[in-house]
């Protein structure tokens, strides 16, 4: 949850001493030496023809994510799949509920698109080169924008993604444990037991994710990520089709009574309806990770796995939230609440008349994914900590002090949680701010890294979409911010 660690990535490189061989591809090409240049496929490192990323950097070979890079496309798609897939796709009916049937459908579409465009253009800048990766996002943006700008941009946005969806994965899964109590117990009336306090249900949490985190490497934690996978179509799958079993309810409208508004305030619920879609599609901050798991050399890079990976993993992650979306406003209109989106409407609506099992089965199941999903979310704070010791004592971590730094993470994490219970409120705010780092800093990387034809196609499409994205991420923020500053936030520290 600190700042993140810049590391020497000079070192990692051979340059020549030149401070513009930082800033250009041309200058990482001197890594690759030309044995002889009518034969290309005798091109090799100074170190080694099989090019793993640890020669340039031994460090590499130490840390979490580049522990292992023995992964697959399955392996991958079972990462992509657990962070892909969140409690955020649950809103999506409330999005809709504003802009409506057409709009709804049309900013989703465009959303999903945009998104994975700016997913393919990470993982081909992954290994731009042959031999040299980048295997974090914070790497990619010091390396494409600069060491000051680079870290400026993407640092915030980093450990935001990292940390602070942590943080809420202990705030709703500590709710999702009391109600799974309340469920199962029928309210104290079968257990005879007082239910746990807010604060010790995080706390319950947050030690069973710190247990299951002790895994050491992202490689490692595969089983999990299928887990999570599963879970996560599981309950997405379960609300949609139980909505649709159960019938509507009478009294729902596909209209907002919003007449006594005037038009800029119904412009920025428009604004907010589309930053919740935005924000439904993450784990950008995790994609050069995941990729960092899989095994490269100079004639089969990692490009192609991960992309099959990443195709065959949004083709479902789309199949998940497209039903979650236009069957829920089907399913409760305007009903569906923001807090806790389309499992608090199913719950409040259809709860009387569903079994205990199917609820609790439902609450369970969101329950397992929130703790598989904060293993992979957690991964880049681990290899920061881990990075910090290994770049002052240059040795590996030993066991028991990942083990430390692991704990360490889990309370300052659950600290946070207790301190500022109401961080989903301010998820629209914060979520603008960090908007960036999925829609608009990967088009500039592009062109930074690429460097195209100066006001060619390829430029000016990366371009406009970048500055798009930041011109629609300083929108947002000032819509959420108006709209705190309106309807007002209950901060009710050191109350959850």
């Amino acid at each position: 949850m600190g700042e993140m660690v810049e590391p020497d990535y000079r070192q990692a490189l051979p340059l020549s001493p030149s401070p513009s061989n930082t800033k250009t591809l041309e200058g990482l090409m001197q890594v690759i030496t030309i044995k002889d240049s009518t034969d290309p496929s005798k091109e090799s490192t100074t170190k080694s023809t099989n090019l793993q990323g640890h020669q340039q950097n031994p460090q590499e070979a130490w840390l979490p994510i580049t522990e292992s890079r023995n992964g697959n496309t399955i392996f991958a798609m079972f990462h992509l799949l657990c962070s892909g897939i969140g409690f955020q796709a649950l809103l999506l009916p409330v999005a809709f509920a504003k802009l409506g049937w057409a709009w709804g459908i049309i900013c989703l579409s465009l959303a999903f698109a945009w998104q994975l465009y700016t997913i393919f253009i990470l993982v081909r800048l992954h290994e731009l080169v042959p031999g040299i990766r980048y295997s974090r996002y914070l790497q990619l943006a010091i390396v494409s924008f600069g060491p000051k700008l680079g870290k400026s941009l993407a640092l915030f946005p980093v450990m935001y993604s990292s940390g602070g969806a942590c943080v809420i994965m202990i705030i709703n899964g500590g709710h999702i444990l009391d109600l799974l109590f309340k469920t199962v117990c029928d309210q104290e009336a079968i257990c005879h037991v007082q239910s746990l306090t807010r604060t010790e249900w995080f706390l319950v949490f947050t030690c069973v994710a710190i247990l299951v985190a002790q895994l050491p490497n992202l490689n490692s934690m595969v089983g999990v990520s299928l887990i999570g996978a599963i879970t996560a179509i599981g309950y997405c799958t379960l609300i949609w089709v139980l909505s649709v079993t159960k019938g509507r309810p009478t009294d729902i409208s596909y209209y907002q009574f919003d007449v006594a508004k005037s038009n800029m305030e119904k412009i920025r619920d428009k604004l907010n309806a589309v930053e919740i879609i935005a924000l439904a599609f993450k784990g950008h901050n995790l994609i050069l990770e995941i990729q960092g798991t899989l095994p490269s050399n100079q004639r089969h890079t990692s490009y192609k796995p991960m992309c099959t990976g990443v195709t065959i993993s949004y083709t479902v992650i789309a199949m998940c939230q497209y039903p979650l979306a236009i069957v829920g406003f089907w399913a409760y209109g305007n009903k569906v609440p923001f807090s806790g989106g389309l499992l608090s409407a199913f719950s409040q609506i259809h709860g009387a008349n569903t079994s205990k099992l199917i609820m609790g089965s439902i609450y369970l199941l969101v329950l397992v994914n929130h703790l598989c999903a904060f293993q992979v979310y957690a991964m880049p704070a681990f290899d920061n900590l881990e990075m910090r010791y290994t770049t002052k004592k240059k040795k590996p971590c030993p066991k028991w002090i990942r083990t430390c730094l692991r704990i360490f993470f889990g309370g300052v994490t659950f600290f946070v949680a207790v301190t500022v219970p109401f961080l989903g409120s301010l998820a629209l705010l914060i979520g603008g701010m960090v908007l960036p780092m999925t829609f608009a800093y990967p088009c500039f990387m592009w062109i930074a890294m690429k460097k195209p034809r100066p006001n060619g196609v390829v430029w000016s499409i990366n371009l406009g979409l970048g500055c798009l994205g930041i011109v629609f991420s300083v929108l947002i923020v000032i819509a959420a911010a108006w709209t705190l500053a309106d309807k007002g936030l209950n901060a009710n520290f050191f109350r959850p």
